[in-house]
Parts: structure tokens; C-alpha cells; sequence
């Protein structure tokens, strides 16, 4: 009897050392794929002027090339979330990234603007299921008190891709054509997918679990409602809640902002700063370093508030508002040497990813599992709508003489906006279960 009991004893430890382990290696994948995405957004804007020498792009064709992704990125944001939903996350993330995978590295094969506007358009379409997928991913592995640091780790991974790109395409484009920066892209989007296939699995699935560490992952996830492993909800019961609208405003704001720093600051270095390729490659991944700080810090500080007892609305909010407070020193950029705005650039990367980490995660906050997916998707379909309206403002103001002080100014506002628009909408933020629970058809 005693043998048994150790034995026992020692088959929980393991499953509880063996279980923190697979999480965070989950996590960790997830934010490789993320990376991916975000080394693929930066192929075009780092390797634009090396592109320009055989296909010319204004300001207006660029913010309309920028546009093309963004649209069919908010368009399949939504779908994607949907699609996550349906398929399950490990087959609908799998399915998603080898298309975005092909897509990139079909700006290879371009020969002129509509060639790069409709493999844009592909790319876009691949990609809006990536941050889905990573919502549901979370809603499936982690604890309320693990989400902000799980998401956190995932997100981070927008800064690893951002930060490999400029000088790993710099160092491509001085040995070769700006086409290979596209091959090179697709193929390490296809080597990711087979890592996914065969190292993701929900936890109910799992072939690395134990009965006991399956049962100790199923245990600390939130009780779910009613049946609601079968339940599908429709868009337009989600959308009949507050929440939805304030969180899909709130990241049509600020991600308005966000696409302005990923697509344009390339550009702005070449463009007011005077830097060449090399000095983009030495020089912009800083402020997307800061950026992965800032998804780090943000996801930490919200769940170490929650193990200090705080309360899940404090908890998000205070994170949330701390990101919002050091957005508007972007306006100083235009004012101060070049040193100066890469520091403040730095400083609103970190602000913007630790917000955006937050607000990737309130829907696993707000939402049953069934409906995390979707609810992201309608979330991201607001901010990449954002981005492409704010896209196109700037291409406008600065074809035509405003400049980019004008453009500052505006997206220095956006994160203080949203923040009092979240502060005054979701006056708690706290699981809507019984409002969604009779909601049970596709």
C-alpha cells in the first residue's frame, strides 16, 4: 500500500513538473508563428525601396498596396475566428499559415503594382487567422491567472519577427534579389507548419499527457457553460453585447496606430531621416525589440496583480491603462535628433504591445471558450479596418504637404481614446455566461 501511494505520489509530481513545462513550449510555438507573420509584414516596407527600382510606388501606391492586406486581413480576421472555431485550432492554424506562407512568397513572382497588390491581398487573407488562433489557443491551455503571461509570450512574437527582419532582409538584399526576401519568407512559414502539425494538440488530445497531468490541465481551465463544448454562437448574438462593440472600437483605435509604426517606419527613416537599407537594418528592429518588452511586461504585470489577489477588472485595467499613459510622447518625434525618436519609438512600441496584449486576452476574459475565436476575429476585423482607413489618411497627408508631424500628432491621441472608451463600456470586465448560454446554433 505504501509502495502504491509513492508510486502515486510520484506519477502527480510529474504530471505537475511535466505540465508548466508543455505549457509554456506551447506557448512558445505559437509565438514562433507569430513571428513568422511579423517577419512577413516586413518584407515590403524594409525591402520597398530595393522593390521601387523596378516597380515605382508613390506614398499613395504604397498606403494603397498597405490597404490591400489590411482589408482582406480585417475580412478573414473575422472569418479566420470563425474558422478556428469550426475546424479546431490545431487543423484551422495549420491550414492558414501555409496559405499566408505561399501568398508571401508570391511577391517573388511579381512584375508590377497589380501582381503585388493581389499577392498582398493573399497575404492578408492567410494571416487574419493567425491572432485567432492564438486567442483559442489560450482559452484552451491556460489559466485565468497564466492568460495575460501566456498571451504576453505569444504576442512577443511580433517583436521577434520585426526584429529579424530589417537586417536579415538587409543582409539578402546585398547578396541577392529583393525576390529571394519573399522565397526565404514562404519557406519559413512551411518548415513552421510542420512543427505545428506535429507539436500542437488541445489538451483533451495530447499524446504527451498523463491521465493525471490531462487531468490537472482540465481542472485549472475556467468551468465552461452548459454544454458548451457544442455550442456555436452566431456573430449576431455576440454583437448584441456592449462588450464586442468596445473592444473591436477600442482596437480599431489603436491599431489604427499600430499599423501606421509597422508599415511606415521603414519608410520614415528613409524618407525624413535619410537612412540607406544598411542603416535600417542596424537600426529599426530597436523600437520592435522594445515592443516584445512590452508584451512581456504588460501580460506579467496583469498576472502578478491577479496572484497578489486583485480582482480581474483592476487587474486588466491598471495594465491597461499604464500602456495607454506613454503613448502620446510619440509627438515629440519629429522635434528631436534621429537618437531621440528611435528612443520614443521605442517607448510607444513598448506602450502599444503591452496594450495589445491586454486586449487580445479580454475575450478569453469576457467570453465562453466556443466563442473566443470568433470574438477575436470580429476584434482584429475592427483593428485591421482601422489600420487601413488611419493607411490611407497618411498616404493623403503626406502626398500632399502636411507631413509627418501632422500624422503624429493624430496617432498620439488614439490609445488615450480607447482607453476611456473601455474604462466607460465595460464597467467590470467578468465572464457574460448566462447571456450567451441560450445561444446554441451555428
Amino acid at each position: 500500500m505504501l509502495a502504491a501511494q509513492r508510486a502515486c505520489n510520484l506519477r502527480k509530481v510529474r504530471a505537475y513538473t511535466f505540465l508548466p513545462s508543455l505549457r509554456w513550449r506551447i506557448a512558445l510555438l505559437v509565438s514562433l508563428g507569430i513571428a513568422v507573420s511579423y517577419f512577413d509584414r516586413q518584407t515590403l516596407p524594409v525591402a520597398v525601396t530595393a522593390i521601387q527600382r523596378d516597380i515605382p510606388l508613390s506614398n499613395t501606391a504604397y498606403s494603397e498596396l498597405q490597404a490591400a492586406f489590411l482589408i482582406a486581413y480585417a475580412v478573414m480576421y473575422a472569418a479566420g475566428g470563425k474558422l478556428i472555431d469550426t475546424l479546431g485550432t490545431r487543423r484551422g492554424f495549420l491550414l492558414i499559415m501555409i496559405w499566408w506562407s505561399l501568398a508571401c512568397a508570391s511577391h517573388g513572382l511579381a512584375t508590377g503594382f497589380g501582381m503585388l497588390l493581389i499577392s498582398r491581398l493573399l497575404l492578408g487573407m492567410g494571416e487574419g487567422g493567425g491572432f485567432p488562433a492564438a486567442t483559442r489557443v489560450v482559452a484552451e491551455w491556460y489559466s485565468i491567472d497564466q492568460r495575460s503571461l501566456a498571451m504576453g509570450i505569444m504576442n512577443a512574437g511580433t517583436a521577434i519577427g520585426a526584429v529579424v527582419a530589417p537586417p536579415l532582409i538587409a543582409l539578402v538584399l546585398g547578396i541577392a534579389s529583393w525576390r529571394w526576401v519573399f522565397f526565404l519568407s514562404g519557406v519559413i512559414g512551411l518548415l513552421w507548419s510542420l512543427a505545428w502539425w506535429h507539436g500542437y494538440f488541445p489538451p483533451s488530445l495530447h499524446p504527451q499527457l498523463s491521465g493525471e497531468a490531462r487531468r490537472e490541465t482540465l481542472a485549472s481551465l475556467p468551468e465552461p457553460t452548459e454544454n458548451e463544448s457544442a455550442t456555436r454562437i452566431p456573430w449576431l448574438h455576440l454583437l448584441a453585447h456592449i462588450e464586442t462593440w468596445a473592444l473591436v472600437l477600442a482596437k480599431f483605435l489603436t491599431d489604427a496606430a499600430w499599423y501606421f509604426y509597422l508599415f511606415w517606419l521603414p519608410k520614415y527613416l528613409y524618407d525624413a531621416r535619410g537612412f540607406d537599407i544598411k542603416q535600417v537594418g542596424a537600426y529599426a528592429w530597436i523600437p520592435y525589440a522594445a515592443s516584445g518588452v512590452g508584451c512581456l511586461t504588460g501580460g506579467w504585470l496583469s498576472a502578478w496583480l491577479l496572484r497578489r489577489g486583485k480582482s480581474l477588472n483592476f487587474s486588466r485595467k491598471l495594465a491597461l491603462g499604464l500602456s495607454a499613459a506613454v503613448m502620446p510622447s510619440i509627438l515629440l518625434v519629429t522635434h528631436v535628433p534621429v537618437q531621440f525618436a528611435l528612443l520614443l519609438f521605442s517607448l510607444a512600441f513598448f506602450g502599444q504591445q503591452s496594450w495589445s496584449t491586454l486586449i487580445m486576452i479580454l475575450p478569453t476574459d469576457l467570453f465562453p471558450r466556443s466563442a473566443v475565436g470568433s470574438v477575436a476575429g470580429l476584434v482584429g476585423f475592427g483593428g485591421a479596418i482601422g489600420g487601413t482607413i488611419f493607411g490611407f489618411v497618411v498616404g493623403y497627408l503626406l502626398d500632399h504637404g502636411f507631413g509627418y508631424s501632422a500624422v503624429f500628432g493624430a496617432v498620439s491621441t488614439l490609445h488615450i481614446i480607447a482607453f476611456v472608451l473601455i474604462i466607460v463600456t465595460i464597467p467590470v470586465i467578468a465572464p457574460i455566461y448566462q447571456p450567451l448560454k441560450a445561444s446554441t446554433q451555428a
